[in-house]
């Protein structure tokens, strides 16, 4: 059967991305800067996470989404693995200069689920 990312899942509302950039816990884990904190919003059923690839690094869109497409079906895939006990308001910034493979990707995204239990309550 075909899960997806759902539309829900996705983080879109710029009050609550600026409040993940400026008020959440974040850490480095090659190839991403993690940007996590609690969702203020009440209690959503879903973790909330946000994609980005930086323009300065990759200069063709081709290769943005390429591996946007990657982390998110990376994401996808291993969510079910993710602490299901607080729901988390997460951003991935992919920082690494060269494209990583699907596996490589999907390796260091399930790595960072680890670190989301030390996240601090804001």
């Amino acid at each position: 059967m075909f899960v997806r990312l759902r539309k829900e899942e996705r983080l879109n509302k710029e009050k609550l991305i600026q409040e993940l950039f400026t008020g959440g816990s974040s850490f480095y884990f090659f190839p991403f800067k993690v940007f996590v904190m609690h969702n203020p919003e009440g209690d959503p059923p879903f973790h909330q996470v946000l994609f980005s690839v930086s323009r300065r690094n990759f200069k063709r869109a081709v290769d943005r989404n390429l591996i946007k497409r990657r982390m998110r079906e990376a994401f996808r895939q291993n969510k079910a693995a993710m602490p299901a006990s607080k729901k988390l308001v997460i951003a991935y910034i992919y920082s690494a200069k060269e494209i990583l493979t699907f596996a490589q990707i999907q390796e260091r995204l399930i790595k960072t689920f680890n670190r989301f239990d030390h996240v601090e309550k804001i």
